[in-house]
């Protein structure tokens, strides 16, 4: 059965200044547009969470088999986001949710995630993490745990949904940092480039 993957992308970019990280450019193409391929790799089932219709990012997946979800909770932050991102899902065993703003995530990282299943049947979380065990994205979830998230609120997103069930979450390490590395301001996104360079 097809998976559904979120792509959580109703962020506000505020530590940017004025500057949408997911319209930077990763090798070429834009982050979004990038994350949204990746997804698209390993599901025909992807959907992005985006604040407004007439939102500057709709323009970034236009092009790609997608479906982009309007989410007027995105106000409340993350936590609104993947309240009603998880709400328009499809009926599934399972879903994915991830992160728009991971630049160095592979379609061969999702797929690990997705594999994990077979390897670890008796949790009801699938994770990504670091090479050193620190836990990351992508998130994989039962369906079991859907109604969860219409609890969630504040910006702390899933955390207070995952953490209590640290003993049901089966962590995949990925390489090097890549499961939780997100460039958050300018100087940011300006010492990855340089470190890329090196």
């Amino acid at each position: 059965m097809d998976i559904p993957i979120l792509i959580l992308a109703a962020g506000q970019s505020a530590r940017m200044r004025g500057i949408d990280k997911l319209a930077q450019l990763v090798d070429g193409e834009h982050l979004l547009t990038r994350v949204a391929t990746l997804a698209r790799k390993v599901s025909p089932l992807v959907f992005v969470a985006l604040p407004r219709v007439d939102h500057p990012r709709l323009r970034l997946i236009a092009d790609l088999d997608v479906t982009p979800l309007i989410v007027k909770e995105a106000s409340e932050g993350m936590s609104g986001t993947l309240r009603a991102g998880v709400a328009a899902l499809p009926d599934c065993k399972r879903f994915m949710v991830l992160l728009a703003d991971l630049p160095e995530l592979t379609a061969d990282d999702l797929q690990a995630v997705l594999d994990a299943q077979d390897a670890a049947r008796d949790v009801l979380i699938w994770r990504g993490a670091t090479s050193d065990g620190r836990p990351g994205h992508p998130i994989l979830f039962d369906a079991s745990l859907r109604p969860r998230f219409a609890d969630l609120s504040g910006d702390g997103g899933g955390e207070g949904l995952v953490n209590p069930l640290r003993h049901l979450t089966h962590l995949v390490p990925l390489p090097g940092q890549r499961a939780r590395l997100d460039l958050d301001t300018p100087e940011d996104w300006a010492a990855w480039r340089a470190s890329r360079r090196e």
